[in-house]
């Protein structure tokens, strides 16, 4: 940002808070409120652009910034009603966090940047790229389908090598006093060698598992030489393109240190499983991936996710290798490059697609883990302070840091309105015209500000439902961080353990306690209504506030109130063309959706139709037409296990084999542009009327869903989760194959590794 535009803005800052603070009548507040409401509607409808956005952006800024004066100078409790006094400052504490929050984020996001696509560099001029899958506990049908789509990436196979990084199989885990223990990490090792072998890529282990996946991604760096380092989760798969649509940055800066793409996931987080948005809403990281982080980009303030990213070696040497200090060391490894002069790229194309937790245990474990690590961060390496950063660096990060502050106001805003329902005390000394004027207008400024800005990505009131939803957990984390900044521990995010049983959460029991308590609150809040009329205007407007608080309880409840998963894979719809082969028939096929499991098609033509109708076999191979010469065409052995009405077969797949992935990798992450429409499926703007209709829907339902719940459905035996591959096996009629070693087989050495021994094990 030029001196000259920044001292703008400044100036701009300056005439907007006097005006600001100047004192005016309850009816001219409102009726500039009101006004400002207009013009942003007008500026909505028939302006676009990006001056529009910094007016629409100005005009609401300052309706907040009445709102603010107002409730600092004229809202609180006398000091002669200490109690009143303390919760009322509490609240405007919460308040004023938001408000501050809302003002980073503008600042972030007052640009977001679209970059221009990568630079196509010849096959002879690309960089050695070493690929990084940390893996921990993750089954071997996920590890193999992550490896196989990275030995698809379009490059050239003599620079590109792949890495899994088994932390499950380490020498400490092998030689744990627990015989249990130790003979399941012999045979993971041994089954991931395996796994490898057949793949072509290279196992690495070590010895002790220290430092978590820092750790053992700096472990890896000590027996890999490329000049890239790619980091994949264990259940991240890249697109064939990836590395083509990325790796040309660096040829553009020198000082490039990363290259981050978002996160896709192909499976619904237990929010969206519960309440059934996957399909049609933007998912919650999209908000962060679709425009923050392009924000952040504008800045050079894009940092590292742990996944999906392209780091350059000599940076990760210049800083020691990832950092280590926090449990989230993505995080940490950019502020300390970026602190260093380094830069960051960011890519908004969804190129890699990943699994998110299948429980709602599971997801708030992932939460409490990010919420840990940040806030160690912001303790032990606070933006603020650190050398090297430019301003707005500091306040991107700071940003991303202050943001996991967020369970302390959430649990405030719930509450809050309690207080005065039940005891009476007054936390908010206000009239019902004030309340109208001010409090009514900002809440009605700050949503349409919202939705102005993000409503492709986020729909109303999500927000308040996800941090409620995490915030009555992570305050304890928040706690134990401040008390202990350097003793959180990582823990690795299960995957792959979905309901097969509607249930309710381990985890739902404060959210049926908060849901009562609001319940009770707003039948006190009725009944002093009807029988204390020298209240009631002040009662009405507050038990309003409660009545919000119940329904978002009420979706909460929805929210733990987890449904059985019908899918065991997640799928992705394609466009891709093969042959189906049926004993002697072949049959020309449009192959419409994939997952792990099989895919649905449908035949190409209508001399196909009748050719696949005729077919005497109902089982054979799936070849996919991804090259010219037919005899190297990838395929799957196949059976048809279902037939639709209108002629569309549901095909299963036999993953026997470790060679199966790569076709399976080649048929599901060939085609990025097939993330592309699934994520842009879902970014359809929800507007606030329709999107607070839709949440006081949830509301009324969701609870009446989760009660049902109460009662018991199946024994715990029922419940227990199928092993991999388990419902595969019932479709074909046979045992499915496992890949494990033989029992009578040994376990190989940590030095031995597949398929060279150009580099030694960790």
């Amino acid at each position: 940002m030029s001196l000259l535009r920044f001292l703008s803005f400044l100036l701009l800052g300056g005439v907007a808070v006097a005006l600001a603070t100047q004192p005016v009548s309850v009816q001219a507040q409102l009726a500039t409120s009101v006004s400002v409401i207009f013009l942003l509607a007008l500026l909505w409808k028939f302006s676009r652009g990006a001056e529009a956005r910094q007016l629409f952006i100005a005009l609401a800024l300052f309706v907040v910034l009445r709102y603010v004066y107002w409730r600092i100078t004229s809202t609180l409790p006398p000091l002669s009603d200490p109690v009143g006094f303390a919760c009322g400052s509490i609240l405007l504490a919460a308040e004023l966090y938001c408000v501050a929050m809302l003002l980073l984020t503008l600042v972030v996001n007052a640009e977001p940047l679209k970059r221009e696509p990568a630079p196509q560099i010849e096959d002879d001029a690309l960089p050695i790229v070493d690929v990084l899958t940390p893996s921990y506990d993750e089954d071997v049908s996920i590890l193999a389908t992550t490896l196989a789509a990275a030995k698809s990436m379009d490059y050239p196979t003599d620079r590109l090598n792949v890495h899994l990084l088994d932390d499950g199989g380490t020498d400490q885990k092998c030689a744990h006093p627990d015989p249990a223990i130790a003979e399941r990490a012999r045979a993971r090792r041994a089954a991931l060698q395996e796994l490898c072998a057949a793949l072509g890529c290279y196992y690495l282990t070590r010895e002790r598992n220290e430092h978590a996946k820092a750790g053992n991604l700096n472990a890896a760096l000590e027996h890999v030489d490329g000049d890239i380092v790619v980091v994949l989760d264990a259940d991240h798969a890249p697109f064939r393109s990836f590395l083509r649509e990325t790796i040309g940055y660096f040829f553009e800066d020198d000082r490039l240190f990363l290259v981050q793409t978002p996160h896709v996931f192909l499976n619904p987080d237990p929010i969206e499983q519960n309440l059934r948005t996957f399909r049609r809403m933007p998912s919650e990281n999209e908000m962060f991936y679709g425009v923050t982080q392009r924000g952040l980009d504008k800045w050079n303030a894009a940092f590292f996710c742990g996944s999906a990213a392209l780091l350059r070696r000599a940076a990760l040497d210049e800083a020691g290798g990832f950092s280590g200090v926090s449990v989230t060391e993505d995080c940490e490894t950019a502020l300390e490059l970026h602190a260093r002069g380094w830069t960051s790229v960011y890519v908004d194309k969804p190129l890699v697609a990943g699994l998110q937790p299948d429980t709602f245990a599971s997801f708030i474990g992932q939460r409490v883990r990010w919420c840990k690590g940040m806030l160690q961060i912001f303790l032990l390496r606070n933006p603020l302070l650190k050398r090297g950063l430019e301003p707005l660096q500091r306040l991107g990060y700071l940003s991303s840091m202050s943001f996991w502050f967020f369970p302390f106001p959430r649990l405030v805003f719930m509450l809050a309105p309690l207080a005065f329902i039940l005891f009476d005390v007054k936390i908010f000394v206000s009239n019902i015209e004030e309340a109208i004027a001010y409090t009514a207008t900002y809440v009605v400024v700050n949503a349409m500000l919202q939705n102005y800005l993000f409503g492709k990505v986020r729909w109303p009131w999500v927000s308040e439902l996800y941090e409620y939803c995490q915030g009555v957990f992570l305050s304890k984390a928040i706690v134990s961080v401040f008390l202990r900044p350097r003793s959180p521990s990582f823990n690795v995010t299960a995957k792959g353990a979905a309901p097969t049983q509607d249930r309710l959460s381990e985890f739902a029991w404060p959210f049926f306690a908060i849901y009562g308590l609001l319940a009770l609150g707003a039948g006190v809040a009725v009944y002093r209504c009807v029988a204390e009329p020298g209240v009631r205007q002040l009662m009405f407007f507050v038990g309003l506030w409660n009545m919000f608080n119940l329904v978002t309880a009420g979706v909460a409840l929805g929210a733990v109130a987890e449904r059985r998963r019908r899918e065991t894979h997640p799928r992705l719809l394609v466009e891709r063309r093969g042959a189906l082969a049926l004993g002697e028939e072949h049959v020309r096929v449009a192959i419409e959706e994939v997952s792990a499991g099989g895919c649905r098609l449908r035949a190409a033509t209508d001399s196909d139709a009748k050719a696949l109708a005729a077919a005497k076999e109902t089982e054979g191979r799936l070849y996919i037409d991804s090259i010219a010469d037919a005899a190297r065409r990838p395929s799957l052995a196949a059976r048809i296990v279902g037939v639709a009405p209108d002629g569309r077969r549901h095909i299963a797949f036999a993953l026997s084999q470790p060679q199966d992935h790569l076709a399976l990798a080649d048929l599901m992450y060939g085609d990025a542009t097939a993330l592309e429409r699934f994520q842009s499926a879902r970014r359809k703007h929800k507007g606030i009327v329709a999107g607070t209709v839709q949440f006081l829907w949830w509301g009324v339902i969701e609870p009446l869903r989760a009660f049902a719940y109460l009662r018991p459905r199946a024994s715990e035996a029922a419940l227990r989760e199928p092993p991999p591959f388990a419902d595969l096996s019932n479709l074909l009629g046979r045992r499915q194959p496992r890949l494990r070693p033989p029992t009578e087989a040994k376990a190989p050495r940590a030095a031995e590794r597949a398929p060279s021994s150009k580099n030694e094990n960790v």
